[in-house]
């Protein structure tokens, strides 16, 4: 079966598109006026020639009838005569036609003759004939130009409209990045005296739709943190109290109620510093198999470390501990063991073998405190490890295995240098 035939894939821009409309319009356009100068100039040089030559088989007539000599040019049934205007003629009729007389150009012109033959006179129509050549050859020419002129013009102005709407989509592209202050600032949409066009409406909607935007989330992002930082101080107070109540079951619960809420506020905090892009990297030469195996002996959990390929990143190892802690504190509090971190040159998986990630994360990534399938917790690690990990320059993804399990990929810069990989192991 054959494959359809696509076109590449920079025939779908707008500068190509307009430029087909312009030369398919222009060449249309070309084609009509050439076609209607063709045979307006064809119509009046055959008609000048068959008046003349019309006019001269009235003269040849006259000297026929009155049996004298006809002129050269002019003859009964002479050689070249075309065979449709001989019978026109014998027919007793008169008419002409342009045609041949030794391969030359020549307007015949004829009418009846005694004994059913054709009196017919010649007129040179080379002249003619050279003029529409020239006509032509000009119509062509002209109209080359013109198209070539037409598109230099057209592509000229369309690509400035296109230059600005990919400025303009490159602005939204780093707005839905995160650069919140991105903006297109089109001239003619920050000048409201110069004449706005569809770009600039396009421009400036965007650059307002920006602004607003970014008022909005400073607003979000001050909001969380001011009130995850106020939070901290009656937390401090309510956890030394906490520690000073008696032994006993009530004790424990408020006790752990009260851990929970400040996890919870130090987590706030967190992400209000991640979402204000404050956060300062501390760069080391870190070797990732020892830092892997200190993040699982610290979380206290049966997590299996398996190592493919070790290797040493150029990482901030505070960071890069809370995105793995993270991860595998997520494996075990949402998915079913077994659990395992695989170490393979710079790439981080951790999987358990649960029932997966919801689609929502898989499709749209984590979202913040949101939840699903009964799941105890405030959806808040997995958009701490995401925030973390852009902060280091690191890819996460998160994926579904397909026989069963959640799959999160963590992808970090590499400095070069491979460790001798280890063979499976527990920790």
């Amino acid at each position: 079966m054959r494959r359809p035939l696509r076109l590449p894939r920079w025939t779908a821009t707008l500068t190509w598109k307009a430029a087909a409309f312009i030369a398919v319009m222009c060449c249309g356009l070309a084609a009509l006026l050439g076609v209607l100068v063709h045979v307006s100039v064809t119509d009046q040089t055959v008609g000048e020639a068959r008046g003349r030559a019309l006019d001269r088989l009235t003269d040849v007539t006259a000297a026929y009838e009155a049996g004298d000599r006809l002129p050269p040019g002019a003859g009964v049934d002479p050689p070249g005569l075309p065979a449709r205007l001989r019978e026109l003629a014998v027919h007793g009729k008169r008419g002409s036609m342009v045609g041949d007389h030794d391969t030359h150009p020549t307007m015949w012109a004829a009418g009846p003759a005694d004994g059913g033959r054709a009196l017919a006179v010649q007129y040179d129509y080379a002249q003619g004939a050279h003029t529409i050549d020239a006509l032509d050859r000009a119509i062509v020419w002209s109209s080359a130009l013109a198209i070539g002129v037409t598109l230099l013009v057209g592509a000229f102005a369309v690509t400035r409209v296109t230059r600005r709407l990919h400025a303009t989509a490159r602005v939204a592209r780093r707005i839905s990045g995160g650069d919140l202050d991105a903006r297109v600032n089109d001239p003619r949409a920050q000048d409201p005296k110069r004449p706005q066009d569809e770009v600039a409406a396009v421009a400036g909607a965007l650059d307002t739709m920006a602004s607003s935007l970014q008022g909005k989330l400073l607003s979000e992002q001050r909001f969380t943190a001011d009130v995850a930082h106020e939070l901290r101080t009656p937390l401090t107070g309510l956890h030394a109290a906490a520690e000073l109540l008696p032994p006993g079951r009530p004790t424990e619960l408020v006790r752990d109620r009260v851990a929970a809420l400040r996890t919870l506020t130090e987590d706030l905090l967190e992400i209000s510093r991640l979402d204000a892009r404050s956060e300062r990297l501390e760069l080391d030469s870190e070797p990732l198999v020892p830092l892997a195996e200190r993040v699982v002996r610290a979380s206290g959990s049966d997590t299996a470390v398996r190592v493919v390929r070790g290797a040493r990143v150029e990482t901030d190892r505070r960071r890069l501990e809370r995105v793995l802690g993270n991860l595998v504190a997520n494996a075990h509090k949402h998915g079913r063991g077994p659990v395992v971190l695989t170490l393979d040159g710079p790439v981080v998986t951790v999987r358990d073998h649960g029932d997966g990630y919801p689609d929502y994360l898989v499709e749209h990534g984590p979202q913040r405190f949101r939840t699903e399938g009964g799941s105890k917790g405030h959806g808040l690690g997995l958009t701490i490890a995401l925030g973390q990990a852009e902060v280091l320059g690191a890819r996460l993804a998160f994926a579904n295995a397909p026989d069963g399990g959640a799959v999160a990929t963590l992808t970090l810069p590499q400095s070069g240098r491979e460790e001798p990989g280890v063979s499976d192991g527990g920790v």
